[in-house]
């Protein structure tokens, strides 16, 4: 598709998707075209326990029962079972907490309920509906949301009257229990804590969010309570596992939806080649644009996602561009990301229900269960990383019961190509498990250190690992911990848990200030690891279509000054990572291969960036980045080739066989993992320290790791197979970023030393 098909306005989604399954151009890169059938609902009388003025309430609204899984989950948390509700975007999963919450308040008003979710813009979507609601049922119900927005003179208020407390795991760690003397009304009555997005809790955030959750009981047994957990979630392989995971108990799963679904048209498309000879395929930024630019044209309200913050500042640059002033409204097309303020994320929301905002460009921060209204199509720029993500994306399309369409577009990803190639991986293939590791020695560790600050930790008390006498005895040894009487009590002069962030590995980030106009504004933060990639000197930042050169970075006080330039170039940083073993774990050998996991410590360095242009993604300059090493002790997995495999081959051929290989397997792991691409780092060596072998390693990018390396550990067969099956499928000839990285790059016979390693021949 050459140019964005034009249509007059208010064009039906039907018609459209008409017009493009007949359009040849178009056509030639659809790689599958499914239509989900539309379904029924099953339906639930009230339950008779459920408080009258709730269900008039709710039938003076229009609802006059509950989908079948909306009354399992009530019938199971009335039970006092903790519960984990798995069901599709827009199944009304909200009445399965909040309806609980209400109808317990209502007949007792001492009793509490907590909140939890992933983000602010989650708790103030659901604040809004849960008081609404309340209001109109006609109870006294006292809702706020405790989050670093809400002004102290409000807080001392929230502690002694809040009814529900909605906060996120950020404040429950830093804000709540730290002064649980302040909350006592709240924990000596606490019926019910909710737990929204479950899926989300997973690598370092989950692991993380699983012992603040440890400390949360912990505080409500001093106090006397012991709360029944709902949790929430989109689909994924283990709902169980993972609330158990969370919640230390024995937990009900309902993930049989009762919602009705309108119909689905599903389209897999595949840029096309644009350089036979180097496997290059047209930029998937633009094949999304031109889909998204159809759709906006057209009437039709349209989300399109991308990967990555620069991506989604180019998208929406490129989408701009499409549709000029003043012909088109400027709020037409926004964008939405991490960084952007929060009254900037608000107006773009009400922007969205209200259809002002016809179109938004996001990354996965839209992804989540925010209000944003009806949606009727959706464009996937790239594959979502996990199965699960992929259908929370296309689900933000089709809120109603109304025709709604999900684009998914490849880049030239492996992983991408593989999903575009193979789509039943994500029509008929299970979702991924979440992966968390609360016991990783090195999260335990700050969580201990902030539990004795709450309480003191008996002697012999268990928190998670079976050796905590011996972690907090080391900690006593330290000069943290003082024990007295049999218990450990906090001495230190520090307070432990703002020093210590939920969501990265370090709890510093590096703030991006705006000084074009002379002032300096905050505009935006990046985690520490992530900035010398995207902050250094020199760099071009992208802020809602926006270019921004960094002028100065402070690295000693995190701070990176831009200035607003005009160029028609982004940047793109490389830098170089050497790999040390402390300790291997496990190993086994086999003709071909050995594979190991065991403990790391990484070094990375930024060396140098590139200039691109816009549109052509030509390069057009470099220059180096100063900015020290950074190191990092984690958890890896590594491939090493036995000597015979590459026996006679050139230092060369080996060299490119090896990045080859590392490429390609650094692509595909996310599909057995559910993570990010950049959730994995890679390194290969031609003559590993290690092993004395080539070898290629695929690392935790979190400290001490989350699990991601011995899973890729026990399923190596699975890996390779799935490696020889993508690289026999693609149609490249010598080697292209779709499988082993460009052949011009790495080596004119980088496929055919890939294949020869993997035995495709």
């Amino acid at each position: 598709m050459r140019t964005a098909v034009r249509f007059p306005a208010r064009v039906s989604l039907e018609q459209i998707l008409d017009t493009l399954a007949r359009d040849p151009d178009f056509k030639q890169l659809v790689t599958r075209w499914e239509r989900v059938p539309p379904r029924r609902a099953s339906y639930a009388e009230f339950p008779a326990w459920l408080d009258g003025r709730i269900s008039a309430t709710l039938r003076r609204r229009g609802i006059l029962s509950l989908y079948s899984h909306q009354a399992d989950a009530l019938e199971s948390a009335h039970a006092g079972k903790h519960t984990v509700v798995v069901t599709p975007t827009a199944s009304g999963k909200t009445l399965c907490y909040d309806l609980p919450v209400i109808d317990a308040i209502a007949k007792d008003p001492s009793a509490r309920a907590l909140y939890i979710f992933p983000t602010k813009a989650l708790a103030q979507d659901q604040l809004t509906e849960l008081e609404r609601l309340a209001k109109d049922v006609d109870i006294d119900l006292k809702t706020y949301t405790y989050d670093g927005d809400t002004p102290p003179a409000v807080r001392a208020a929230i502690r002694s009257a809040g009814h529900v407390v909605i906060t996120n795991p950020d404040m429950l760690h830093t804000g709540i229990l730290p002064h649980h003397t302040k909350w006592v009304k709240l924990f000596e009555n606490l019926r019910y804590v909710v737990l929204d997005e479950l899926h989300t809790y997973r690598g370092v955030f989950g692991s993380n969010v699983a012992n603040v959750l440890r400390r949360l009981r912990r505080v409500c047994a001093f106090y006397g309570s012991h709360p029944v957990f709902i949790c929430t979630s989109a689909t994924i392989a283990n709902p169980e596992e993972l609330a158990r995971r969370h919640v230390e108990d024995d937990v009900v799963v309902i993930d049989q939806s009762g919602a009705p679904r309108g119909e689905k048209v599903l389209v897999f498309v595949n840029p096309p080649v644009v350089n036979q000879s180097l496997g290059v395929r047209k930029s998937a930024l633009f094949t999304g644009r031109d889909i998204a630019a159809t759709l906006l044209a057209s009437g039709v309200q349209t989300i399109a996602f991308t990967r990555s913050r620069v991506s989604t500042e180019l998208l929406l640059t490129y989408l701009r561009a499409r549709f000029p002033q003043p012909q088109w409204p400027h709020d037409l097309v926004r964008g939405y990301r991490g960084g952007y303020l929060p009254s900037e994320r608000r107006a773009i929301e009400r922007g969205l229900r209200d259809g002002s905002v016809r179109g938004v460009v996001s990354t996965n921060a839209l992804e989540l269960g925010i209000d944003i209204g009806a949606l009727q199509a959706a464009v996937l720029i790239g594959y979502p990383g996990t199965v699960a993500s992929t259908w929370q994306q296309m689900g933000r399309a089709g809120r109603r019961e109304e025709l709604s369409a999900a684009f998914l577009v490849a880049t030239s990803l492996p992983v991408d190509q593989y999903v575009v190639q193979h789509p039943d991986y994500v029509l008929l293939r299970s979702p991924e498990a979440g992966l968390v590791n609360p016991d990783n020695l090195h999260l335990l560790v700050q969580h201990l250190k902030c539990g004795a600050f709450e309480i003191p930790f008996e002697r012999k008390e268990r928190f998670g690992t079976e050796d905590t006498p011996g972690v907090l005895s080391y900690l006593d040894e330290q000069g943290i911990l003082h024990e007295a009487d049999g218990r450990y009590h906090w001495s230190a002069q520090s307070f432990p848990a703002e020093g210590m962030s939920l969501r990265t590995a370090t709890s510093d980030n590096v703030v991006v200030v705006d000084q074009t106009d002379g002032k300096q504004r905050v505009i935006g933060e990046i985690d520490r690891f992530g900035a010398p990639l995207t902050l250094h000197e020199q760099a071009i930042y992208l802020h809602e279509g926006r270019q921004l050169q960094v002028e100065r970075l402070d690295w000693e006080n995190a701070k990176a000054y831009v200035r607003e330039v005009k160029v028609d170039y982004y940047t793109q940083a490389g830098e170089s990572v050497r790999i040390r073993v402390l300790d291997e774990f496990a190993r086994q050998d086999s003709a071909r291969f050995g594979r190991a996991h065991g403990e790391v410590l990484v070094s990375a360095i930024a060396t140098i960036y590139k200039k691109l242009t816009m549109y052509t993604h030509e390069n057009i300059g470099w220059g180096k980045i100063h900015i020290p090493e950074q190191e990092l002790q984690t958890t890896s997995f590594w491939l090493s080739l036995a000597e015979h495999a590459t026996a006679g081959w050139p230092r060369e051929r080996v060299e490119v066989a090896l990045a080859g290989l590392g490429n390609l397997l650094h692509g595909l792991a996310p599909l057995l993992l559910m993570c990010d691409p950049h959730d994995l780092g890679l390194a290969v060596e031609v003559r590993s320290p290690h092993t004395e072998l080539p070898t290629v390693y695929l690392f935790d990018m979190t400290p001490g790791g989350v699990g991601f390396s011995e899973r890729l550990f026990k399923w190596t067969d699975a890996l390779l197979e799935r490696a020889r099956e993508h690289l026999d499928s693609c149609g490249c000839g010598t080697g292209c970023p779709s499988c082993v990285g460009p052949a011009h790059a790495l080596g004119h016979d980088v496929r055919e030393a890939v294949a020869d390693l993997l035995s495709l021949r």
